[in-house]
């Protein structure tokens, strides 16, 4: 399994508990953002071992092929020297040095191999990542809204809301009817207080009435017989 591979189940996991715990959405994006830093931090490390291993392993391969080379020229010089007993031991070294370096060079070639699975890793995960910050505000944007939408619904839906609803509808109501009360008391000391005033106002055109009379009889008890011939 590559680590790309990992990083995906590792992302499900924690986004999917993240999404059963109805968890804040920015916090998911941040995390997924964070899983994806951190591995690429891994992969990275990781390859930078992994050429540390493949500059070893070449340095011994190229000292064993010396050596085994070496071998090879004292068996040569046994030959010539009509030590074929020597020889036979020298080719045995050069043996023993060859099929290290064969093994060397089957482990030289899995090192490269897991650096070139390393190397699509990083670019996949490096692609994956700018896309995700890319995208970071929206998906974040979304979330929130997406959060806010479902917690609307699930009160609008919810028999409690409703009751509460009820309940509001009906205080609302007495409300009304206690502001009409009032306004009925206003409406009757307001009329109480009208009565009175044209009450008070009768009473002032009886005594003008009266002051009136009283100048026109004054007026008729003065005139003389003379000056209403």
């Amino acid at each position: 399994m590559s680590v790309f591979s990992r990083l995906s189940d590792i992302i499900n996991a924690n986004l999917n508990a993240i999404l059963d715990e109805a968890e804040d959405p920015e916090k998911m994006v941040r995390m997924i953002t964070q899983e994806m830093e951190e591995t690429l931090v891994e992969i990275r490390s990781m390859s930078a071992r992994y050429l540390a291993d493949k500059k070893q392993v070449a340095a011994r391969i190229q000292y064993l092929v010396g050596e085994a080379r070496a071998w090879e020229s004292k068996a040569e010089l046994a030959v010539s020297k009509g030590r074929d007993d020597l020889a036979k031991a020298a080719l045995k070294e050069k043996s023993g040095h060859d099929e290290v370096i064969a093994q060397l060079s089957n482990d030289l070639n899995v090192i490269d191999e897991s650096i070139n699975k390393l190397k699509g890793d990083t670019g996949q995960l490096e692609e994956k990542l700018r896309h995700a910050r890319a995208r970071q505000k929206a998906l974040i944007l979304r979330g929130k809204t997406a959060k806010s939408r479902i917690r609307v619904k699930r009160q609008i839906h919810d028999n409690a809301y409703g009751d509460a609803m009820d309940r509001f509808e009906a205080y609302e109501r007495r409300l009304d009817e206690m502001e009409g009360e009032i306004e009925s008391y206003d409406l009757a000391n307001t009329s109480l207080a009208g009565e009175i005033d044209s009450l008070e106002q009768d009473d002032r055109l009886d005594e003008e009435l009266a002051r009136l009379k009283a100048r026109m009889q004054v007026g008729a008890a003065t005139t003389t017989p003379e000056q209403v011939q």
